[in-house]
């Protein structure tokens, strides 16, 4: 059975961190809401529960981002509940660390195909499934104008991604759908927090103009934005950092 509603959003990585901050926040706007996960199916339901304890509609859909079947499933399920897919967000993405002397080149292989290979899966599906007057809006880094140690993979796999959504922007040319990518600095995130001690989580934060860490509803008020009423801008990438970088 189809639910009807006005509009509709797939957020991949919705099950926790920014992702889950971003689902909740365009819940609040009135927009049924379809969380994707990979390996996260009691966070995802909770985050669905909590949007329906606001009122609002959502469902979970799961996947690996980079295999292409298996997020042809996801974004099917979305239009069969819900009538079709407006917003297309983007969060999913992994970030092991390492010195690239010292990185294993399998866990190299494994951030490129999850972090760019995912992001043109679901790019690739989003230019063939979202309507018009719609968004798609991926996500990177400001690591990419910060560039510390240890960062090179992701560093790299996420300047991939802004040249995918500048380059999408322009191919969707004359379907009234904007495609951006949002790259948020240290967000207080349990990705963020894994594996640093608080002396270096402080330190980060200190050095912020703001004298903090982002927040994920920071992040998620930005992407309301562009998911919304932000229909000028436009193969943009947004640095979301509080002016770290």
């Amino acid at each position: 059975m189809t639910e009807q509603t006005e509009r509709v959003a797939l957020i991949t990585g919705g099950s926790g961190g920014i992702g889950r901050s971003i689902a909740l926040r365009l819940a609040e706007d009135g927009i049924a809401v379809a969380v994707h996960y990979s390996g996260s199916r009691e966070r995802a339901h909770d985050v669905v529960d909590r949007i329906h304890g606001i009122g609002g509609r959502a469902i979970t859909v799961s996947g690996d981002v980079a295999d292409e079947t298996a997020m042809a499933a996801a974004f099917a399920e979305t239009t069969e509940r819900f009538g079709g897919v407006d917003v297309v967000v983007h969060t999913a993405g992994v970030m092991p660390l390492a010195p690239i002397a010292d990185m294993d080149l399998a866990v190299f292989d494994e951030v490129q195909r999850t972090n760019v290979r995912g992001t043109f899966v679901v790019d690739q599906l989003a230019a063939r499934a979202v309507r018009s007057g719609g968004a798609i809006i991926n996500f990177s880094t400001s690591v990419t104008r910060l560039q510390p140690p240890s960062y090179g993979a992701y560093a790299a796999s996420k300047g991939a991604v802004e040249a995918l959504t500048l380059i999408l922007a322009r191919e969707l040319r004359g379907r009234d759908i904007t495609v951006n990518a949002v790259a948020p600095g240290p967000t207080d995130t349990p990705l963020f927090r894994e594996g640093k001690p608080q002396a270096a989580i402080d330190a980060i934060a200190g050095a912020n103009p703001m004298q903090r860490l982002g927040t994920g509803a920071d992040i998620a008020e930005v992407v309301s934005a562009l998911a919304g009423r932000a229909r000028w801008i436009n193969g943009q990438v947004l640095y979301v950092n509080g002016g770290a970088a």
